[in-house]
């Protein structure tokens, strides 16, 4: 009688796909900026933002909430791909009426509501970003900021607090680009050039 034993194997898998992170966050920050600087009043809103806000924005985003499924980041998955359906549904709210297929964009009230809907949901993030880079920290937190100010300005019909708001996005924005930019320079360098606290 023999006796037969089998071998346990383990393979290991390495993780080599880039990562999402500074994609994501060029696809907020360099569409947030121009924004930013639409709701300043320094630059006109046009197909420029527009195609910005649809192929950046969006695409790009939930590409990258997309690689981080693949890598089991639940955090990046819902941010990035979250953020890129929200510049889909905004650009859509600009489509839509010029198109003909919805009359308004539902007044002031329902804007005011859809971007304090979206500072709940990024102050969400700040909260879960405590654990993160400082620098990420300062993206969010300066994101929820903008929506609330932009909620405000859309809900008082204030101007003012339109423009205020577009400076804190072209703020943001940069500092996104920043955070984005950071580990890939880092990375080819192979030390820390460029600090994310």
């Amino acid at each position: 009688m023999s006796e037969t034993h089998e071998r346990d194997s383990v393979f290991v898998m390495k993780d080599i796909t880039a990562g999402a992170g500074a994609l994501g966050l060029l696809g907020y920050g360099m569409t947030g900026v121009l924004l930013g600087l639409a709701n300043a009043g320094l630059i006109e809103v046009g197909s420029m933002i527009l195609g910005m806000v649809i192929f950046y924005g969006g695409i790009a985003q939930f590409v990258a909430g997309l690689m981080e499924w693949k890598k089991g980041n639940t955090y990046g998955m819902v941010a990035y791909a979250s953020y890129g359906l929200f510049w889909f549904s905004f650009g859509a709210l600009l489509l839509l009426p010029v198109i003909g297929l919805a009359k308004t964009t539902g007044g002031p009230g329902a804007i005011a509501a859809y971007l304090a809907l979206w500072g709940i949901f990024t102050t969400i993030l700040f909260i879960g970003s405590l654990k993160m880079s400082k620098a990420l920290q300062f993206v969010l937190g300066t994101l929820a900021l903008l929506f609330f100010l932009l909620a405000a300005g859309a809900a008082t019909g204030n101007s003012m607090i339109t423009v205020i708001g577009g400076y804190v996005g072209i703020i943001s924005g940069f500092a996104a680009i920043y955070t984005a930019l950071a580990p890939v320079l880092n990375d080819i360098y192979g030390r820390d050039i460029a600090p994310l606290g």
